[in-house]
């Protein structure tokens, strides 16, 4: 083997040491609440960062045909070449909730969608690979859409819906990104 072989193969066997967010970084208007009641909806919901966690919660209705509520965060990742999976580190409140990726800062708009089940007071592991996210428009699966880049990402957040009526709690421990 040559040598330029050998640093070829190095090179694409170097793993990227794990990025973690901090969610004390994040200002208020770099968070933003969107609830079914920019429809009309009845559903509500809050958010609270506190040691190092942010902490969404709130009440989904179907009064008015709502049926959903959202967290929205600016993604605070910079450098994200050659990470292609993120972890979230999370308890939850047993309810099904999405892991949301925006390409765009609008309101409006295409998502890049991972549903999760959370296990009721327990600490769980999410690990998801960029391909298995799901594009959407308010519900519907997209087809021929652009292949999902972290380095387009502008927006990330959760939103709880499929008619899962009630209070919701879900407590976001961390999001990490990752090299398979």
């Amino acid at each position: 083997m040559t040598f330029i072989t050998l640093l070829l193969i190095t090179m694409n066997t170097i793993t990227q040491t794990p990025i973690s967010f901090d969610f004390n970084q994040l200002k208020n208007n770099q968070i933003m609440i969107v609830n079914d009641s920019v429809m009309g909806g009845k559903s509500s919901s809050q958010y609270a960062i506190q040691e190092d966690t942010i902490n969404f919660t709130g009440e989904v209705s179907l009064k008015n045909n709502g049926g959903f509520a959202s967290l929205r965060m600016l993604w605070p990742f910079q450098q994200v070449k050659g990470f292609d999976k993120i972890q979230l580190k999370l308890k939850g409140d047993g309810q099904s909730y999405q892991f949301r990726l925006r390409t765009n800062r609008g309101f409006d708009g295409a998502a890049y969608v991972y549903e999760f089940k959370t296990i009721k007071d327990k600490i769980i592991t999410v690990d998801i690979k960029v391909e298995d996210f799901i594009p959407s428009f308010r519900g519907r699966t997209l087809m021929n859409m652009p292949e999902l880049g972290l380095a387009d990402v502008k927006q990330m957040g959760f939103l709880i819906a499929d008619k899962q009526v009630g209070n919701f709690s879900i407590n976001l421990d961390s999001i990490t990104l990752l090299n398979q």
